[in-house]
């Protein structure tokens, strides 16, 4: 089952890894295992929310998902997205970019290094809102309850996620700002820069959260439309013809994974600037980490799994708020690459092994209970 599931992920790892070593070395090598990894971890509540959904859809549609879907997510959202973040902040062509990052590396550095603020801003303010939204809403599992129940009280005041992302902002460039008048005004560009490029963040956030509320609306109203044709043609003793409803409903639900799949992508691509400006090693890194996330989300829904650990999404989440506070850091100051990287990894790991000590406590009150 694992091998039959995973059986491409595996390849692509083999593959990727030789390629790295013979593009780079050894390090190359570690840095696209420590990318592959961060992305896996970063996106594991992405593959229990596309199970979820996924499990509702029938053959085709999942195969369509699985297909098409991968080659979106693999080569427009972690191969394409960061040539244009890099086109963008640089104030360059796509191809020029691709061109610096092949043949002039040392030139693309100081493009990327100067561009580094405004990437940094951005994907910070839009993982913050990430984490916010998350950390703001009442759940019935709580992981830290100690920290989640309180936030969760202040999570019922509207909007209270923008207003500390803004809060956060401001305090960021006015930093930025203090330092710039203490030498002589030579970075005053760089607080602007830090402003727009957050707010822009944080509106591309609002943006995809707003389309994914959309898709998911309209694929309950097809639901319900569905089930009420359904109990229609049984009253009336005809055929029940859901066939076509069935998939509307599919393709809204395909269009709803993939506005999830790209929200969720961000903050890998963002991420892995923190780690590496190799466009090579970049896509190559989260190239892997993607197929895993397909592959585990195949898993996810054939094993039916999904509520055995509880905690790891909110494991997801914090590491998310991680991230973006070091790269709201990395603007002004640098951070060792391990220590980005394997930020994601030991929260995955903790939330894993509470929810492993979960199981067994329930278990054995269970036990217990029928002695």
């Amino acid at each position: 089952m694992v091998l039959k599931t995973f059986g491409w992920s595996f390849a692509i790892t083999a593959l990727g890894l030789v390629a790295a070593l013979l593009y780079g070395s050894w390090e190359a090598l570690g840095i696209v295992a420590i990318l592959s990894i961060l992305e896996i971890s970063l996106s594991f509540d992405n593959a229990v929310v596309n199970a979820g959904i996924l499990k509702k859809m029938n053959a085709f549609w999942q195969k369509i998902f699985l297909t098409i879907g991968v080659l979106i997510a693999v080569f427009g959202m972690r191969l394409v997205f960061p040539v244009v973040i890099v086109a963008i902040s640089a104030k360059i062509g796509p191809i020029d970019a691709v061109n610096l990052a092949l043949t002039d590396k040392n030139r693309y550095q100081e493009l990327v290094t100067d561009a580094h603020p405004s990437i940094a801003a951005f994907g910070g303010m839009f993982l913050l809102m990430i984490f916010l939204d998350f950390i703001f809403e009442d759940r019935d599992i709580k992981w830290l309850a100690w920290l989640e129940r309180p936030l969760a009280k202040l999570g019922k005041i509207d909007m209270l996620s923008a207003c500390i992302a803004l809060i956060v902002l401001v305090i960021t460039a006015m930093t930025f700002a203090t330092q710039a008048h203490q030498h002589g005004g030579a970075h005053v560009d760089k607080a602007q820069t830090v402003l727009i490029s957050g707010a822009l963040g944080l509106i591309t956030y609002m943006i995809v959260g707003g389309l994914s509320g959309y898709f998911e609306n309209k694929l309950e109203e097809e639901e319900e439309a569905e089930h009420e044709a359904e109990e229609a043609a049984k009253k009336s003793g005809k055929p029940v013809t859901a066939i076509a409803m069935a998939g509307k409903a599919a393709f809204f639900m395909f269009l709803y994974l993939e506005v999830l799949d790209a929200s969720f992508s961000f903050d890998g691509v963002i991420g892995a600037f923190a780690i590496t400006n190799d466009i090579v090693l970049m896509a190559l890194g989260l190239g892997i980490g993607a197929m895993y996330v397909r592959s585990l989300t195949v898993y996810l829904v054939r094993q039916g799994t999904l509520d055995d650990y509880v905690y790891l999404e909110h494991g997801a989440h914090y590491a998310i708020g991680a991230l973006a506070v070091i790269l709201l850091v990395t603007i002004q100051h640098e951070i060792n690459e391990v220590i980005t990287g394997l930020v994601g990894v030991v929260l995955i790991a903790w939330s894993f092994w509470s929810s492993v000590r979960r199981n067994k406590r329930l278990e054995l009150e269970g036990s217990t209970a029928e002695a």
